[in-house]
């Protein structure tokens, strides 16, 4: 389309403004009515005739600002109302999300947006732009930033803990581990990160690995409290979910056009022998969760409790309680935490479960309230929880 009639500003801007440095590829303008029709049936036509449920739009900051967002900081909400914002960008966006919503009000419009621009995901009769979602795009790059330069030892449980709700209330965010930027070749997955070639030579479950057990422990740790901290909304990148060991690489000059790694290897996880099973198992009932209670709903999330020394942390959403042990080497036993209603509680997930690869030390299920104040509740309850483990417990009330 770039000359389609012979120029390089038919559909596109003329001069500088028309050229993306960084990505080599050229800029719409969308003032013009054709590049909005262009746009918009396309929308249309992927809606109504492959029947799509939504879409993710890419690059979002690219359009939204005339220098793309590139070697730029948002720190103030000056940085979003400048002359560098393209007006012209944000109606189209607005357009595409309201045809997106007429033609199919069940799809789903996602905004991929690393510079927080308020009213991204607020209905445009509100002003905003319409998207349903925005990906929370610090959280897989603050994962992978904090598995490279510290051991979980010295992780800090409170930034953790912060950098996860750190989003602005009233937009829904979908949170995730990892996305195609760690599964592209040139980064590693989480899975990797974690237990590096060892995935290739001790996944067996009849092989003893420290390296593997540790790895196990921290992938479902990391995704449970990802999933139930960091957004409205939870994203799988496809076979990580089971801590796929490879890549994704499509055939380039650089692989000599191989096809060998354009792939997931969907046989690892149907494999009774190996432990990909078990994290996939754990996916599956994290995920759960959400199905029966509807957390990922519940924008009122409330810390109970964080001991840093110890590294625990216990907080409460959409009527479940969350207590983490991330400490290395030491289990707590009779540990005694805070919960928001006068109830006995139950187990209804346990990380350390030996069918999500745990070593199963947990056989209580049932844990009695105890008049004993804590933390500012006026009850607490007791639970053996093991090192580097989480459990998840409802009330009886639900």
């Amino acid at each position: 389309m770039s000359r389609f009639d012979g120029t390089g500003h038919q559909y596109f801007h003329a001069g500088a403004k028309g050229e993306h440095v960084a990505w080599d590829s050229r800029c719409f303008d969308y003032s013009k009515y054709e590049v909005q029709r262009f746009l918009l049936s396309n929308i249309r036509y992927w809606l109504e005739t492959y029947r799509f449920d939504g879409f993710r739009f890419d690059g979002v900051t690219s359009m939204l600002y005339s220098d793309h967002g590139l070697e730029r900081e948002f720190t103030g909400y000056a940085d979003y109302f400048d002359t560098d914002v393209e007006l012209d960008a944000i109606a189209y966006l607005m357009l595409a999300n309201e045809v997106v919503h007429a033609v199919n009000p069940n799809a789903i419009s996602v905004a991929e947006d690393m510079s927080g621009m308020p009213g991204l995901a607020r209905p445009t009769e509100e002003g905003g732009l319409g998207f349903d979602y925005r990906l929370a795009m610090g959280i897989p790059d603050y994962w992978i930033r904090l598995l490279k330069e510290k051991q979980d030892e010295e992780w800090h449980i409170g930034e953790i803990y912060g950098m996860l709700r750190n989003r602005r209330a009233g937009e829904k965010h979908i949170a995730y581990v990892e996305s195609h930027d760690q599964s592209i070749v040139g980064d590693k997955t989480l899975a990797m990160q974690l237990m590096d070639a060892e995935l290739y030579t001790h996944m067996s479950i009849s092989t003893t690995s420290h390296l593997i057990s540790r790895g196990i422990a921290l992938h479902k740790l990391i995704r449970l409290l990802t999933f139930s901290l960091g957004g409205e909304g939870y994203l799988n990148f496809m076979g990580n979910e089971f801590g796929h060991p490879e890549w994704i690489d499509f055939p380039r000059a650089g692989n000599n056009n191989s096809y060998w790694y354009a792939r997931r290897q969907w046989h690892l996880v149907d494999d009774d022998a190996l432990r990909y099973k078990h994290l996939n198992a754990f996916d599956r009932a994290m995920q759960h969760l959400d199905a029966t209670y509807h957390l990922l709903a519940d924008e009122n999330i409330q810390l109970l409790f964080i001991h840093e020394g110890a590294k625990q942390i216990v907080y409460a959403r959409g009527g479940l309680i969350f207590a983490f042990n991330f400490h290395p080497t030491e289990s707590v036993t009779d540990w005694r935490i805070p919960v928001p209603e006068k109830a006995d509680y139950r187990l209804i997930l346990n990380t350390d479960d030996t069918a999500y690869g745990g070593h199963g030390a947990v056989e209580g299920r049932h844990y009695p309230w105890q008049d004993v104040a804590i933390e500012g509740q006026a009850q607490s309850i007791q639970l053996y929880v093991p090192a580097r483990s989480a459990q998840v417990l409802v009330s009886g009330h639900k």
